[in-house]
């Protein structure tokens, strides 16, 4: 038997997060100044909605925050986080290389392309962090090199 915090539920809460490349640099955000997390860095993305799937979730997402149109690609990773006091998170981190439009700060305090070897010294959201040592460690370098088919 799996004993739990009073309060605690099995729900998982699912967020896509999208991995935008663009000339060896990926797009990251900074959470604004009196939401949860602020100033924090995170991958642009949000929680689904009913009914949607990742890669849907991010299309939407992505003009709501950035307004570009995103193809998105291939899954690069998914697994669970647990803050403090919440249900479980479900992160999903897709690809994303094809977009039409300019990346325009919608949602950010700001935002900024970064390599991805420099990523480990942005104080991300917690949930993002084993992600982000992946990618400076080059664990996605192929996918993150290859071209779009």
């Amino acid at each position: 038997m799996m004993l739990r915090e009073p309060g605690m539920t099995d729900k998982v809460i699912h967020v896509a997060a999208a991995v935008i490349v663009r000339d060896g640099k990926i797009l990251i955000g900074q959470r604004p100044k009196g939401e949860w997390g602020e100033f924090e860095w995170e991958f642009p993305g949000g929680k689904l909605e009913p009914g949607e799937d990742p890669p849907g979730a991010l299309q939407r997402e992505l003009r709501e925050e950035l307004a570009i149109e995103a193809t998105i690609g291939e899954e690069l990773d998914r697994y669970e986080h647990q803050y403090a006091g919440t249900p479980r998170v479900l992160l999903v981190f897709h690809l994303v290389k094809e977009f039409a439009g300019e990346p325009q700060n919608l949602a950010f305090e700001q935002i900024k392309w970064e390599a991805p070897e420099a990523l480990p010294a942005y104080p991300f959201l917690k949930g993002d962090v084993a992600f982000v040592d992946a990618l400076s460690r080059g664990d996605y370098a192929t996918q993150l090199n290859s071209t779009p088919a």
